[in-house]
């Protein structure tokens, strides 16, 4: 890919007890639409996520990245959202809710390497 490609991204985020409000980012999802780029990288830090919640259930987490990871690619075979575009699972992704897993609001910028920028992202906010 070469040129300048507009993207968005957005920031995944655990919340072990919703009704304290408390978060660790744990991932960045990052779309190009014109490009049909949806990629994203996830790191759960348990220790981080035990000390919001120590009776926190991680297999379950574990399970809500891999079927975000599954919807990102395409490849959740049982989720009809994986059928859509990139674009489509982005905003499906990253869509309100009140929840365990939630996302920052989408933010928007311009690279000229779609792969080196979701690396650079997260390692500024995951890693």
């Amino acid at each position: 890919m070469q040129g300048k490609h507009l993207y968005e991204y957005a920031i995944i985020r655990v919340v072990p007890r919703v009704e304290r409000e408390e978060f660790i980012n744990v991932g960045v999802l990052l779309c190009s639409k014109k490009d049909k780029y949806l990629k994203c990288m996830v790191y759960l830090d348990e220790r981080k996520i035990k000390m919001l919640d120590p009776d926190v259930d991680l297999d379950l987490f574990r399970s809500y990245m891999d079927s975000i990871l599954e919807i990102c690619n395409g490849e959740a075979s049982n989720h009809p959202i994986s059928f859509q575009d990139a674009a489509s699972r982005f905003r499906w992704l990253t869509a309100a809710r009140s929840s365990m897993i939630q996302t920052s609001n989408p933010h928007s910028g311009l690279s000229d390497d779609l792969d080196k920028t979701l690396n650079d992202l997260y390692r500024q906010y995951i890693k």
